[in-house]
């Protein structure tokens, strides 16, 4: 057999929405470029993955299969293919990271076909496990690895955020000889070809309901403001980049830096789009507000998550914000022509069905009074679903009534668990079918009564015919059966996840 020590990465299908380029597993790529051989099989560019990474694994030159993996779709493609991969190819060792292996070690390293898991950041510890693999090392000293060691679970120490700016550039150009980057560069809202980039580590917040928390364990760390530049110029420059979402969990940490990078861009044309925090923007001066909208700032995605204090409270939203801010900081943001892009959590912890609607109607009221006062807020409804963060009262509570995680890997891929983490089918006990109907909806009425401004395929004949069709609905607070409304979207609007999708 000739040497294997070749690498195939892999990102398996995330949704059914246009690709974009695949970060995380770039980010991967980065840290072992030019230390060992690599490629890229991407499953949201290919018809058949399975085969083409079959294709190269059956050279006989690849000795590791490392596949990023959220929640909910992409293990559709990442289990099996994995399980077939340790059947007829026992020899390659099979490596897992992202937000699902990391926050569920178990079920993945007991399936018999995952050796090893990432957790968290891979910049040092990927590479470094592909060390001590060939040389036959022990991995214990890795940090950020989690592994079975004689039916133990081995949870090795995590290490401190490396500085962004210190790590190397991600391949772009070898990416590019796998897969065409103008076709990661799609028509969006924001522009013709939008570039979807990363530019930053973690979150310095510890919400419970938030599945970074364990995974960075409030900690954050960003690339500078001129790097970003830079590679922003090169994806421009090469490859005819109009318009950025930044998909940070938290680009707008520091206001220094994003001041700095306003400054760099405001007069290169590009809109951008990112996501932030009500309580950490609303400390931002004026004069630093106007600078990104000068530069090109027209929208930014928001967890308002409640309107009631006591709830934002009870998930340990951390800093400030309350109720009163989420009203004043959307009517704020208006003055300077940035649309606020609110998530709200409908179908927190309740301790009857009768609570949970209570919850539910006093949501809906607060989220028509963020309407009636910045109209132009674009309003994103998701349904709460349960995260693995141990210590949390938010968690403990949904324990105590009964929910747990699927304990074998295999299980994840029932389609009730599919779309678990897109928040639309989160399997709690309290969550009875008429809590969620009154949710769903809800949502129904709000978006064809408020269409998202996102949605270019929406003509202004179709937004206003399906407006005036909601008018009644939404006035009345009527929001039962609204059958019409659902057959209208069904052919005109599709309303935007911009966690999934983007743009």
């Amino acid at each position: 057999m000739a040497s294997a020590n070749k690498i195939l990465l892999f990102n398996p299908r995330a949704a059914n929405h246009k690709a974009r380029i695949p970060n995380s597993i770039l980010q991967v790529a980065a840290s072992i470029n030019g230390r060992y051989d690599w490629v890229i099989v991407d499953g949201n560019r290919e018809d058949n993955p399975e085969q083409k990474i079959m294709d190269y694994l059956n050279t006989g030159n690849f000795g590791f299969f490392g596949s990023t993996v959220m929640p909910g779709p992409q293990l559709k493609q990442a289990i099996p293919i994995t399980r077939r991969v340790r059947k007829e190819l026992p020899f390659v060792v099979n490596i897992w990271g992202g937000y699902f292996p990391s926050n569920h070690p178990k079920p993945v390293l007991h399936s018999g076909y995952v050796d090893y898991v990432i957790n968290g950041v891979g910049d040092q510890a990927f590479p470094q496990l592909i060390d001590a693999l060939l040389q036959q090392k022990d991995p214990g000293q890795i940090h950020n690895l989690i592994y079975l060691k004689d039916g133990k679970l081995i949870k090795t120490h995590k290490e401190t955020l490396l500085s962004y700016d210190e790590l190397p550039d991600l391949p772009y150009e070898r990416l590019h000889e796998f897969y065409d980057i103008d076709k990661y560069l799609g028509k969006s809202y924001l522009g013709n070809k939008t570039i979807a980039y990363h530019s930053s580590f973690g979150c310095p917040f510890k919400c419970s309901f938030c599945a970074v928390v364990p995974i960075y364990e409030a900690r954050w760390n960003g690339k500078s403001a001129g790097l970003i530049y830079r590679d922003i110029q090169f994806l421009r420059d090469r490859f005819g980049g109009d318009a950025i979402e930044f998909h940070d969990n938290n680009f707008f940490v520091s206001e220094k830096r994003t001041v700095a990078f306003s400054q760099l861009i405001r007069n290169d044309g590009m809109s951008w789009w990112g996501e932030a925090r009500i309580d950490t923007l609303d400390k931002y001066k004026d004069t630093s507000l106007a600078a990104m909208r000068e530069a090109g700032c027209k929208m930014i995605f928001f967890g308002a998550e409640s309107g009631n204090d006591d709830l934002l409270r009870f998930m340990d939203k951390g800093g400030k914000q309350n109720g009163q801010q989420i009203l004043r900081f959307a009517k704020r943001l208006q003055q300077f022509d940035i649309i606020p892009e609110y998530s709200f959590v409908l179908g927190w912890p309740a301790d009857s069905e009768r609570e949970a609607l209570r919850q539910v109607d006093r949501e809906i009221e607060f989220i028509k009074r963020v309407k009636a006062t910045n109209p132009d807020t674009e309003i994103i409804i998701y349904v709460y679903s349960p995260v693995p963060t141990e210590g949390s009262e938010m968690f403990k509570k949904v324990k105590a009534q009964g929910f747990s995680f699927p304990q074998r890997l295999e299980d994840w891929l029932a389609p009730a668990w599919e779309h678990f983490d897109l928040r639309k089918n989160p399997l709690t006990p309290w969550l009875t079918p008429k809590v969620i109907d009154r949710i769903k909806n809800f949502e129904t009425v709000l978006n064809a009564y408020h269409p998202t401004v996102s949605d270019i395929k929406l003509s202004p004949f179709k937004r206003r015919a399906i407006k005036a069709v909601a008018a009644w609905r939404y006035r009345l607070g009527w929001h039962r059966y609204p059958y019409e409304l659902k057959a209208l979207q069904k052919f005109w609007l599709k309303y935007r996840q911009p966690e999934i999708e983007g743009f």
